[in-house]
């Protein structure tokens, strides 16, 4: 089974400039609300519901807003509250990065003008549907973290029916990648033997990467990038940018 080179390949590089963002209470909260609505609101019955809660906990959510939340999405928190839809957005940054956002939002005029804001101000385009979806693939991912011994995942990983792994040392974690269907499986088989799981999700993967050889180009496309990152519609931003051997974000 050879390791995964592609996802997670713009946080890897923006953790050079700058530590990973958190995502925001309002962030964490919708996406609880939206795993109870698709689903069953017990999160025993539910896997996305139950990912989400722990992401939310994992964030220092209150348990009583997690609650809320949840019956927000089942119907029994004041049927009075805003309708959240996920829609899928896509683009351009700096250079022809190809940009692919995914929100969760109430009111798709006020999303769409403030992904058009952050894009316009960053050199990008925000484009049609289907403009970039292309050149990516959606997987379940789980990420691990902790000394991870390559042997043991691997075994785990065949165990748990996993497509591919990828090690991060510089992170100390590690990205095991499998079909959507089989995310619980994998997710239930790696914490079996051991591993700590830090975070099971569902991603779009870039199949193609462009790589950028000017510096400005790419903190241009960084820049974009952290500015959609911190609208609350946005949940999660995937880029196919690789940066060039040689480029050093941390120069002045």
């Amino acid at each position: 089974m050879a390791g995964h080179s592609k996802w997670a390949n713009i946080k890897r590089q923006k953790a050079r400039v700058d530590a990973k963002k958190g995502k925001t209470f309002t962030q964490l909260s919708r996406a609880i609300i939206v795993a109870a609505r698709q689903g069953i609101s017990d999160p025993a019955g539910n896997f996305q519901l139950r990912t989400a809660i722990e992401k939310a906990k994992a964030a220092g959510i209150p348990n009583e807003n997690i609650d809320r939340a949840i019956a927000k999405g089942a119907g029994t928190f004041n049927s009075g509250d805003a309708q959240f839809e996920e829609i899928r957005y896509e683009g351009y940054g700096a250079g022809g990065v190809a940009i692919l956002i995914e929100a969760l939002t109430d009111n798709r005029n006020r999303t769409v003008a403030d992904l058009r804001e952050a894009f316009s101000k960053n050199g990008g385009n925000l484009g049609e549907t289907g403009c970039v979806s292309w050149m990516f693939t959606r997987k379940g991912v789980v990420i691990l973290t902790g000394d991870v011994d390559e042997e043991a995942l691997l075994e785990a990983s065949l165990v748990g029916e996993a497509d591919s792994y990828e090690l991060i040392p510089e992170n100390d974690e590690a990205a095991v990648f499998t079909t959507i269907e089989n995310l619980e499986h994998l997710n239930q088989t790696l914490q079996g033997e051991g591993f700590e799981v830090r975070e099971t999700e569902l991603r779009w993967i870039p199949e193609m990467e462009l790589e950028l050889t000017d510096i400005e180009q790419v903190r241009t496309v960084i820049a974009m990038i952290e500015a959609i990152e911190s609208l609350d519609d946005v949940q999660n931003v995937t880029a196919n940018l690789a940066i060039a051997d040689g480029i050093d974000l941390e120069e002045s």
